[in-house]
This record gives C-alpha cells, structure tokens and sequence, in this order.
C-alpha cells in the first residue's frame, strides 16, 4: 500500500474510532445513573427531641467574703511573752493566742489599790473633822467658813475615792490587755511578730482572724440581669433575702468543681450604683468542708425555684452554618428537611432548643455527611435515646 494510501486509511478512521469511544463512554455513565438510581438510601441514626423539666440557673462571678475578719492588735504596749497559737491554726472563741510581759500592769494595779486606801482614809477624816466643825459651829465655838471648808474637804475626798476607783479599773483592763484571746471561732493567718518584741497599738498587728464557717458571697448584677432573676423566681427585691422565698444558689470552684453546698441570699443592696450600673447581692453558705476561702473568686448560679419543661435534642445532631444552628430532621416520609433552630443551655450531652423544633420530631444523629436536605434515608433508632 503506498504512503498516500495509508494517510488517506488513518484520517477517516480517527473519527471513527472517536466516535466509538464517547459512544461506549456514554454508555458507561448511563449504566452507572442507573446504578445510583437503584442504590437504597443511606442509613442513618435518629433520636427524638424529647422535653424534660429543667431549672433555669443565673450565673455570675462572686466573691467570697468572711463574715468575721479582724487583723489582731496589742491594746497595751511591752514586750510579746508567748505565742500560744500556730500560724493558720483553727481556733475557738476566746482562746488565748499571745501574752504580752504583764509585770508592769500588775505593779501599776497594786499602786492604785494603795492610791484607793489612801483616798479613803482621807476621806474618814474629812468626815471626822467635819463632824467636829459641825459640832462647834452649833456652840458657836467656830465660824462658819470653818465648817464649809470642812463640807468641801470631805466632798473633795469623796471625789478622789471615786477616781481611785476608776484607776483600778483602768489598770485592771490595762492587765487583762496582756493576754490577747480570739474574739470568734476562725483561722489564724501567719504570726507577723516573734517572742521578744515590742509590741503595742500604734504597732502593725499581731496576726489576723477570718471566720470560715460560715462565710458569705457577694456578687453583682446590671439591671437588666437583676430584673430578669426577679422574673424567673417570681420575688420582689424586698422579698428575695428572705428565708422562706430565697433561690437556690449553687457555686462553682475556681477549678470548675461545683459545689455540694446550696446557700440562699441573705442580702440585697437598695440602690443601684450609678457608676456601675449594678446591685450587690450577697448569699450565705455553712462552708462545712472549708473549700470556699475569703477573697475568692467564683462562680455563682442563682436557680430558679420552679423547674419549667424544655425541649431537648443530643448535641451531636447540632451543625452551623452562616445562618446560625440548625438540624437535619427525617419527616413521615422518610425525607430529610433542614431545622434552623434556637438553643439554650447544654444540659449533659443534651442542648435546649427554645424555638424551631417540637417534642417527637427526630433529627439525625449519625450519618450526616452521608445527607443533605431533600433525599430519602433509611432511618433507624439509634441504639442510646437521651431522655430515657
């Protein structure tokens, strides 16, 4: 066959062959629609929204505050003589923490005790001499300006009986300063003085004293926070503190640990402050455990005091896009339809959904990548259903 001969063959057999081989790829992709045609829906797992009855909490940040704090100071000036307490000790009411050197209020006691003998016995002869003007006056054997002096001299002596009194007294409470005794049940800080110095009330203090049992937890709300947990536990700010109406409060350690304990407001300030525009509110817990410590920070939630019923679905049917939350729920039909919705607070492995979805309806759970709005699935009930 000649060269021209062979050209002429291979120019009108390329089409040929290209034609045949988008024919039988053709082919290849109808055959394979037809396949995807005739495929079962994709399985997923559903579980129901279900409704449970929640109680709505308030959280805030506190601070917690002893009801009894006082830094301890020496009342009386002289050496420290013992320390009878060990630094952060718990200690009773009235226990003795430190002596201060008492000789020298015990000498000045016992000097005003003789200044007391001393008046009186001045007093006796005021009153003997004025007995005796008395007496001379009436025979007309003294002037009257002697007795009147021996009136004002027997006044004068009972005057200063009165004022020896009053410096036993004094140095009585000036001794009883020596030994310096807790003024209520706490824990002791660390000692900042030792044996041996010089102490008195112009010095820095001694130590100081916290109760810890109970103890208090401040807190602060805006306006708008403070009206919405009146709304929720249906009270009055005059109402709120008392006993038999007060919310639960519950914390939160700074370790995120919550706390078994339940306190109840015990105050709530009258005013607004204009410059924060927020209200203190105080709760009281027993702090039996001791885990709540002055000046702490920590997380108070204020609970309402009637649960309201909320509907429910598992956080792992929960997806977002640029519209906000949403959920895929399988309808009667078995077809897939897209949920915007609107949650709350997550409860466990659950979320509240506030709007967009019913009790009973079923989202899917498992399988979302395998779905997409307007196909059909083969659903089936996932093995754990939340609420149950």
């Amino acid at each position: 066959m000649s060269l021209a001969l062979k050209n002429s063959f291979f120019r009108h057999r390329g089409p040929v062959l290209a034609i045949a081989a988008l024919t039988s790829l053709g082919a290849s992709f109808t055959a394979l629609a037809q396949d995807q045609s005739d495929a079962p829906p994709p399985k997923v797992s559903i579980a129901a929204a279900y409704t449970e009855e929640i109680t709505d909490e308030a959280v805030f940040i506190g601070r917690a505050e002893a009801i009894n704090k006082v830094d301890i100071v020496a009342r009386v000036n002289g050496f420290l003589e013992t320390q009878d307490v060990e630094d952060g000790a718990l200690i009773k009411k009235d226990d003795l923490l430190f002596t201060i050197e008492p000789d020298l209020y015990e000498a000045t006691l016992e000097a005003r005790k003789a200044d007391l003998d001393r008046a009186e016995a001045n007093l006796e002869l005021a009153k003997v001499d004025l007995a005796r003007k008395e007496e001379l006056y009436k025979r007309d054997a003294t002037p009257e300006s002697e007795r009147d002096i021996a009136r004002a001299n027997e006044l004068v002596a009972e005057a200063e009986v009165k004022a020896a009194h009053a410096a036993i007294q004094q140095a009585e409470l000036d001794l009883s300063y020596t030994e310096i005794h807790a003024p209520f049940d706490g824990r002791i800080g660390r000692v900042e003085t030792s044996v041996g110095d010089v102490v008195g009330p112009t010095n820095p203090p001694l130590v100081n004293l916290v109760s810890e049992a109970p103890i208090y937890v401040n807190f602060s709300l805006n306006e708008k926070q403070f009206t919405s947990v009146l709304e929720q536990v249906g009270e009055s700010a005059a109402s709120l503190a008392e006993s038999n109406k007060s919310p639960n409060v519950h914390l939160t350690l700074p370790n995120g640990t919550k706390l078994d304990e339940t306190g109840e407001i015990v105050f709530v300030d009258n005013r607004i402050d204009p410059l924060t525009g927020a209200i203190t509110m105080r709760a009281e817990f027993p702090n039996a455990d001791r885990f709540i410590i002055d000046g702490q920070f920590l997380s108070v939630q204020i609970e309402a005091l009637e649960p309201t019923l909320q509907v429910l679905v598992p956080q792992a049917a929960l997806q977002r896009d640029q519209r906000g939350e949403f959920v895929l729920v399988v309808n009667d039909k078995q077809m897939v339809e897209q949920r915007y919705i609107t949650t709350g607070d997550v409860v466990g492995t659950a979320i509240i959904v506030t709007d967009g979805l019913r009790e009973g309806e079923s989202v899917i759970v498992e399988g979302l990548q395998r779905v997409r709005p307007g196909v059909a699935v083969d659903a089936v009930v996932a093995s754990e259903q939340p609420g149950e």
